[in-house]
């Protein structure tokens, strides 16, 4: 099946029975197996009769609410794509063409009223309300989509019925659904639409309980956002407003491409969505996180996913590996040392940075970043290095350390060339343990 529409519905007899022979005859031009899905929520004018005289699949909505009608709907698609659209004629059946083709730019496309060429002809109260909340919605949850609250869209069925954990009752669903799928690494596309006032009947949206739902449902998804979780977390970070974490983040950058450009193959290994891996010619990006990983693929980066414990990778496969930010997120083993030695090529660069814990700076840092920021990457530092014990370390795993730079003297990172390893003790090297971040 290549396309399935669904349709949430209440007493719209007239406009289905306009609308989906529209729709039929679009697909067939197109030369597209399709499906109609009509999610009735307890119609009483005739819809569900004439939808089903259609051919269309009418099925009740699973819990009352647009949100519960939509979910249904998403959840019984059997199509390759999913087309979501309004019953009431503002939503023009022929824009789907254009939708359909811009599939391959995105897993998300969004007929939208705010890209370049896009046009709201409402009511001016509408219209400037929903100026405002859709300004205020991709600002305050730092999303780059004009259109939040469109429900004109064309979704690849993986997104569409992915476990995001939809609790919206209303119309704040368009708002949920996306930002929790670009949370998860999936791509947007507006495509310029012109919208018009619906046709006939009376809308069902009730404009100023409409802005308080997605306000409310808001406060809920900023923290999404914000959150380690979110795949475009680390790719955010570099180009924040708030100075000390871009700088932090573009001095890290600064350093690690000066010692990495140059080499032919490079992993990055624990890159999450980081511009580092972005900027590298011939880099190939890993994480245990697959939707990082899937952020990453609209660069059309080689990424791979898997354990700083268990490479995937064969033997002596690098010239450069970059571990940046990763070691403290692990509990200490000498498989993240031994398996870094392992991929990489005689004579191969180790870049490698991390906290530095004897650092007084850091030691400042730190425990404010954690109250500022609950549930941050405080919360996840488990192995706390200095830069005595990690230099140690990377001897006895066969590194020399031939530069050390710091990030506002608390972040180090070394540049370090693999050397032939002498025979190690029959015990493996020490570790002075200390206690988990609280």
């Amino acid at each position: 099946m290549d396309v399935s529409v669904v349709l949430p519905v209440m007493n719209e007899c007239e406009n289905v029975r306009a609308l989906l022979p529209q729709l039929q005859a679009i697909f067939a031009r197109e030369g597209l197996s399709h499906e109609i899905l009509v999610i009735d929520g307890n119609s009483t004018d005739g819809t569900r009769e004439v939808a089903a005289s259609f051919g269309a699949r009418v099925l009740p909505e699973r819990r009352r609410g647009y949100a519960g009608a939509l979910t249904t709907g998403l959840a019984e698609a059997t199509g390759d794509y999913i087309l979501t659209l309004d019953a009431d004629m503002s939503h023009d059946p022929e824009f789907f063409t254009k939708m359909w083709r811009a599939r391959t730019r995105a897993d998300i496309v969004i007929a939208s009223r705010y890209a370049r060429g896009g046009v709201a002809y409402s009511g001016f109260f509408r219209r400037k309300l929903s100026d405002f909340l859709n300004f205020a919605l991709r600002r305050a949850l730092s999303i780059p989509v004009g259109d939040v609250s469109s429900g004109f869209r064309l979704y690849r069925r993986e997104v569409a019925q992915q476990d995001l954990e939809l609790d919206s009752q209303n119309f704040e669903i368009q708002e949920e659904i996306l930002v929790k799928a670009y949370a998860k690494g999936f791509s947007v596309a507006e495509v310029p639409f012109v919208y018009f006032p619906r046709g006939s009947g009376r809308s069902h949206a009730r404009v100023l309980r409409f802005g308080i739902d997605l306000f409310t449902s808001a406060v809920k998804l900023w923290k999404i956002r914000n959150s380690l979780d979110s795949a475009d977390y680390d790719d955010r970070a570099f180009y924040s407003i708030i100075p000390l974490q871009r700088y932090w983040q573009r001095r890290r950058h600064s350093i690690v491409l000066l010692w990495a450009r140059g080499h032919q193959r490079t992993l990055d290994a624990g890159c999450g969505s980081s511009v580092i891996v972005q900027s590298l010619n011939h880099a190939v990006g890993m994480d245990l996180l697959f939707p990082k990983l899937r952020f990453l693929r609209r660069y059309s980066i080689p990424v791979a996913q898997g354990s700083a414990l268990a490479l995937p990778f064969k033997d002596d496969s690098f010239d450069c590996l970059i571990s940046s930010e990763v070691i403290e997120h692990v509990a200490f083993d000498d498989a993240v040392f031994s398996e870094m030695r392992r991929v990489l090529k005689a004579d191969g660069t180790l870049i490698i940075g991390t906290p530095d814990y004897a650092s007084r700076t850091w030691r400042i840092i730190e425990p404010i970043y954690g109250y500022v920021v609950p549930g941050g990457y405080f919360e996840q530092h488990i192995a706390k290095y200095t830069r005595a014990t990690l230099t140690d370390i990377l001897r006895q795993h066969g590194f020399e350390i031939e530069e050390t730079a710091y990030v506002v003297g608390s972040e180090m990172i070394m540049k370090c060339r693999k050397k032939q390893l002498a025979k190690l003790s029959t015990g493996s090297v020490q570790f002075p343990r200390a206690s988990s971040a609280a």
